[in-house]
């Protein structure tokens, strides 16, 4: 197989108040509604025993909506029923396999950053110089809902290459 770079298509994120996460990714980060809010139920449509293969026997009842990002990078944010979904527990359990962070760019991070608390998010860290020297920046944040947010000043490319 010929290797080339594939594209990232989109990243899920499960929150615990769908509505207010799609209204928070509009308002705070400008991404816009492309599909939903729709429903996940494990019932004998197509849908449901699709649902019912990804997402497991325990699954109950779900809704999911699709938003566009300005780099044809798609967020797909979920809400569950179970009990213990959308519960985090405040510590960023980067250690463990599965999402750990979404990164975004933006040239000036630190009115992103005061808009992001500003809207209920929250900052875990200072704005750091990724390079001493390099002008190029990174902080972390989290979204309402404990998700992180990671914002660069910079493109992956320019950040990184040539190093």
């Amino acid at each position: 197989m010929k290797e080339y770079p594939r594209a990232i298509n989109h990243i899920g994120l499960t929150v615990s108040d769908l509505d207010s996460a799609i209204a928070w990714y509009q308002d705070v980060l400008g991404y816009r509604l492309l599909l939903g809010p729709l429903d996940i139920l494990p019932d004998d449509t197509h849908f449901g025993h699709l649902a019912k293969d990804l997402l497991g026997d325990r699954l109950r009842r779900g809704r999911f909506a699709h938003l566009t990002t300005g780099n044809q990078v798609g967020l797909e944010l979920f809400e569950f029923d179970d009990p213990e979904a959308g519960s985090g527990t405040g510590e960023m359990e980067y250690w463990k396999n599965g999402y750990f962070h979404v990164c975004i760019t933006d040239p000036n991070i630190m009115d992103l950053a005061e808009h992001i608390v500003a809207q209920g998010g929250k900052r875990r860290t200072k704005i750091w110089e990724i390079f001493p020297g390099s002008e190029r920046y990174l902080v972390y944040m989290e979204d309402p809902w404990g998700n992180v947010i990671e914002i660069y000043s910079h493109s992956y490319e320019l950040t990184w290459g040539n190093r």
